[in-house]
């Protein structure tokens, strides 16, 4: 499980990112949001080689790093942005959320 660190930092960076990337969408496109928002995917995508060189695997990393990222970026979008969600997108975080359990389950 020593995976679960860099994933950690992974969805993290990748998280910051994102949330660059909104703002320079809406905030009338400054260089230096786009500048960060790629320079913390870089650091987000090399967190994720030295998860899979920890053992997190493909897929189950790729599915704990996907659910973990929609979850945590659906409640930034909620928060920050007044972004709305309807019924049928929380069922599918909720079934996220058990994909994550199943696949942690031994």
């Amino acid at each position: 499980m020593h995976w679960i660190i860099p994933l950690g930092i992974l969805i993290f960076f990748e998280l910051i990112a994102d949330t660059l990337a909104k703002k320079w969408s809406v905030e009338n496109y400054p260089t230096w949001l786009a500048a960060g928002s790629l320079f913390a995917y870089l650091l987000a995508n090399t967190s994720w080689l030295y998860a899979l060189r920890q053992g997190s695997g493909l897929a189950r990393g790729a599915v704990v790093f996907s659910v973990a990222s929609a979850i945590l970026a659906t409640g930034i979008g909620l928060l920050l942005y007044r972004e709305e969600v309807t019924m049928v997108q929380l069922a599918g975080i909720l079934v996220g959320i058990v994909a994550i359990g199943l696949i942690f389950w031994e």
